[in-house]
């Protein structure tokens, strides 16, 4: 088992990495883990050596989400977030939403399984490079809300309204095509092209990188990102209130959480039940 749920080292002067290190759960988002990679990444902006930070995953994929089972057992939230109905979805959102408020710019590097809470995380940095193996989505959606709703604004009206009443993902080549990822390449490239870019991105005056991706951030929040998020915040909240989710999680302490996941998927022929692992 991992002792430290994120990693941080710098592979090139002037980069900060940020590794999610629980590899024997798929880097299942935990307590502990979200509040490293974001206290990681409040150090990174507050360190005039750092330009970039990149997230990126240990082991077979990104991130398979939050975390489901018990392993937040004794771990207390990493952040304050006024409490009532909708805690959960308003901590998670506005916890991934400080990444755009960070002055410097975060690389997403993305390969395997990106899911669910997974998927928002990766979303939230500025930059999102995959591998060609790799696939985003949100397969929570077969049991209940999601409470980052960002899929419209990036993948359009149609493909969105598949995934939010499949559960699908979407492959990396489709993540480039539909706007969602900015580039993928082979397994054995991934690395070294976030890196490339990463030094493209140092070669800018800091003080003009720094405005020109609040430029971008500002405008999108303009046309209502940041509402839409908001206020899908709360329709995850009434998500936790359906008999279907009552129903998955009482199925979860019955049989186990595998388990459950994997008669959740099993109609699909996807994720866990795609290969044997």
């Amino acid at each position: 088992m991992s002792s430290n749920p994120v990693l941080i080292d710098e592979p090139i002067p002037g980069v900060r990495r940020i590794t999610l290190n629980r590899p024997e759960k798929r880097n299942a988002l935990n307590h502990d883990m979200r509040g490293g990679i974001l206290n990681g990444l409040e150090e990174a902006d507050n360190d005039p050596s750092v330009r970039v930070m990149i997230v990126r995953g240990a082991g077979k994929c990104f991130s398979s989400g939050y975390e489901l089972g018990p392993g937040n057992d004794g771990q207390d939230y990493p952040w304050y977030t006024p409490g009532g109905d909708g805690h959960w979805p308003r901590h998670v959102t506005q916890g991934w939403m400080r990444i755009w408020e960070f002055a410097k710019p975060v690389i997403a590097q993305v390969h395997g399984y990106c899911l669910a809470g997974g998927s928002e995380l990766a979303t939230c940095c500025d930059l999102v490079y995959m591998s060609d193996d790799a696939e985003m989505g949100y397969p929570a959606v077969r049991f209940g809300v999601p409470d980052n709703h960002f899929h419209a604004w990036f993948v359009g009206m149609r493909k969105a309204m598949e995934m939010m009443i499949t559960g699908d993902s979407l492959t990396a080549k489709e993540c480039v095509e539909l706007g969602w990822a900015n580039a993928s390449v082979p397994p054995d490239e991934l690395e070294a092209k976030v890196l490339e870019v990463a030094k493209r991105v140092i070669s800018v005056p800091a003080d003009l990188v720094q405005l020109n991706k609040r430029v971008v951030h500002r405008q999108m929040e303009i046309m209502g990102l940041h509402t839409g998020i908001r206020a899908g915040a709360e329709l995850c909240a009434l998500g936790t209130h359906q008999k279907s989710m009552h129903e998955f999680m009482a199925r979860t302490k019955e049989q186990g959480l595998k388990a459950a996941l994997q008669d959740r998927d099993e109609p699909f022929g996807d994720y866990r039940t795609k290969e044997d692992e």
